[in-house]
């Protein structure tokens, strides 16, 4: 009986501990963030593609906290277009969503109107969300092309190219 008593004690103890393993894994998150290998090259094809169509323009990359992670600048790229390229990926990491749509919506309604007012966020065309499944791990803003969906067209050729990447 003594032996029995005692494995129950053991068990009840394992049990306990792994209850509080598991309790403390779930105040811990993980999450998909962007490499460095892959910011370049999406930096590197917004540019190249803008280049194609004969536009010069910088293109920056950020993380899932809007950190630069990558830019690019084309020659003959004018200087204002770094940082709108930066205000563009933030906007977009931060609210999860194509720039281009929040300047349709800030455009339509009032209360959005208010988001021009976030320090660091810029409602034009050119930022995209960069996703890995339906995670956001970052995003693309292209600055420079004469015209907000020009600079979109760019970001999303990138995103199309490296698509693989991003599972």
């Amino acid at each position: 009986m003594k032996i029995q008593a005692r494995l129950a004690v053991v068990a009840s103890l394992v049990i306990a501990a792994c209850g509080a393993a598991q309790a403390q894994d779930s105040a811990v998150r993980t999450e998909k963030n962007i490499s460095l290998a892959l910011a370049n090259r999406i930096a590197a094809e917004s540019v190249a593609a803008c280049a194609a169509n004969g536009y010069a323009v910088a293109a920056t990359v950020v993380d899932r906290a809007g950190t630069v992670r990558a830019v690019q600048r084309a020659d003959n790229a004018g200087p204002h277009t770094l940082a709108a390229s930066e205000r563009k990926a933030f906007t977009s990491a931060s609210a999860k969503a194509p720039t281009k749509a929040m300047q349709e919506n800030a455009q339509k309604n009032a209360g959005a109107a208010q988001l021009t007012d976030i320090p660091g966020f810029l409602l034009l065309g050119g930022g995209l969300p960069i996703k890995a499944g339906n995670e956001v791990i970052g995003a693309v803003g292209v600055g420079g092309a004469p015209g907000g969906h020009l600079d979109e067209q760019c970001a999303q050729s990138a995103l199309d190219k490296v698509k693989a990447d991003l599972g």
